[in-house]
């Protein structure tokens, strides 16, 4: 297990338990005791933990990691949707993809589609993208026609948000929106921890003619401090197996159609 996915893993073993000490991490693990030192040191440097004598306790930020450390969760299920979410876009479309690690898979999903990239004479696929990472994976593996909404970067995401990027998304039509959420509620919407990410969603869904949201099943049934939208403007959820089948009934049941990948 390299750096990074441990430390991915410290984080989520503090999200479910607030602390937890060098042995115990060490044992989940399978790594030194030293090794888990070095790694509450280096995680605390970034603000991402507090030490404590003997271990470590979570900080108020670890429901909302960054995305560089959320890259090893789900991603066979990620990798799934992505392709399933990316099997909706057809030639000539004009589609809003915004950040994290899901919409990163559509993203790559769609490079690799040749029916969209193969026609000398033009983009086959505009895409409306908030997110730095996502334009730049696009960039370098396909011919679609890339527009970036401006703004200020969050660091977690790599998403632009404030007015400069709200001021070109009042100007765009989208055929279709493709948005990864953290929470997606039968009741409440799909919703974001961070409230600038959840303003330039809720414009893609202003602006977009279909919204596609694309959650794993982790996503499902939970609540997030900034709504996006409500249940009834999100046409299609794209999720995995590993969602309940009464959950896939309530979405269903309330207008959705689901597609479990």
């Amino acid at each position: 297990m390299d750096r990074y996915a441990r430390w991915n893993s410290l984080l989520e073993l503090l999200t479910e338990t607030g602390r937890i000490s060098v042995e115990e991490a060490a044992t989940r693990l399978n790594v030194s005791q030293a090794t888990i030192r070095r790694d509450f040191d280096q995680l605390a440097q970034q603000q991402m933990i507090t030490r404590t004598r003997g271990g470590a306790v979570a900080n108020g930020v670890s429901y909302d990691l960054p995305l560089r450390y959320k890259t090893a969760k789900h991603s066979a299920e990620k990798q799934r949707i992505g392709a399933a979410a990316a099997a909706l876009v057809s030639p000539g479309m004009v589609v809003g993809l915004n950040g994290g690690t899901t919409t990163t898979e559509v993203a790559r999903a769609l490079a690799v589609r040749p029916e969209l990239n193969s026609n000398a004479e033009g983009p086959q696929l505009t895409v409306v993208t908030n997110a730095l990472n996502i334009a730049n994976e696009l960039l370098l593996r396909s011919r679609m026609k890339i527009v970036v909404a401006g703004g200020v970067v969050r660091p977690q995401s790599f998403e632009l948000v404030g007015p400069l990027g709200s001021a070109l998304l009042r100007e765009v039509t989208l055929d279709m929106a493709l948005l990864g959420v953290d929470a997606l509620d039968v009741s409440l919407g799909a919703a974001a921890h961070h409230e600038g990410e959840a303003a330039m969603n809720s414009l893609m869904v202003a602006r977009a003619r279909r919204v596609v949201i694309i959650a794993d099943a982790s996503k499902l049934g939970r609540h997030a401090f900034a709504r996006i939208c409500p249940l009834d403007r999100i046409d299609t959820l794209v999720t995995d197996s590993g969602a309940p089948p009464e959950t896939v009934s309530a979405f269903e049941a309330a207008g959705v159609r689901v597609i479990v990948a």
